[in-house]
């Protein structure tokens, strides 16, 4: 029998969906590390990316330092991680990890979007007796919202695609059927494993597509 039927064999067999090393257990693991380190990467990069893009002063500066860091491997920050002593194995090590990862994007297209706001429009406010706070947030981070929300997405679908790396920490999620797969010598389970992670990343990229279209500022940058 050929890879893929295999691998369709092994994830249409109902004994693989359930208990805890079943695929809903790890899917629903996979899917709080995701949206626990994307809440996480938001609350650190949107403030900060907001703020300098309000400001338009050392934004470039703090992006080009992020996009710096892109070029460490989140498996080498892992390493790291679980070598020291906030380390071992668990969620932790990955969580750390993973948010360091998607900040970079996350930081970029807000940014980006901040200081691509029309200057007209914020003159007409700034005309209009708008304080600093209230530009930002009636004008300049609506205005900004389709390039955060690419942002957004793109740091979500990187981190459903790279969440699967805390299985070799210890952690859970899909990963764990990948790794499990190697340790049994069984290229279906590792091939449904690695399919799963890519319908995941696909479902999440068209959930936050679909967002986006419908938000009230998709289009008024030109975008779509």
């Amino acid at each position: 029998m050929s890879a893929l039927p295999s691998a369709w064999a092994w994830l249409t067999s109902a004994a693989h969906w359930s208990g805890s090393d079943g695929i809903w257990h790890r899917l629903g693991e996979h899917l709080f590390l995701t949206a626990v380190c994307l809440s996480l990467s938001c609350a650190i990069a949107l403030p900060v990316a907001l703020g300098l893009g309000h400001l338009g002063k050392g934004g470039a500066l703090a992006v080009n330092i992020s996009n710096a860091g892109r070029a460490v491997p989140t498996f080498a920050v892992l390493v790291l991680l679980l070598l020291t002593p906030v380390g071992g194995y668990g969620q932790w090590p990955t969580i750390i990890a993973l948010v360091l990862f998607a900040i970079p994007p996350l930081l970029t297209n807000a940014y980006i979007g901040m200081r691509g706001v029309d200057p007209d429009v914020v003159r007409a406010a700034r005309g209009m007796g708008m304080t600093g706070g209230q530009l930002l947030r009636r004008v300049e981070a609506p205005l900004a919202l389709p390039m955060i929300l690419t942002g957004v997405r793109i740091a979500a679908v990187q981190l459903v695609a790279t969440a699967t790396l805390a299985a070799l920490a210890g952690g859970g999620g899909l990963g764990r059927i990948i790794t499990a797969g190697f340790n049994l010598a069984s290229t279906p389970q590792v091939l449904a494993g690695a399919l799963l992670v890519a319908v995941f990343a696909l479902l999440v990229e068209g959930v936050f597509e679909l967002v986006r279209r419908l938000s009230p500022s998709y289009g008024r940058d030109g975008s779509g």
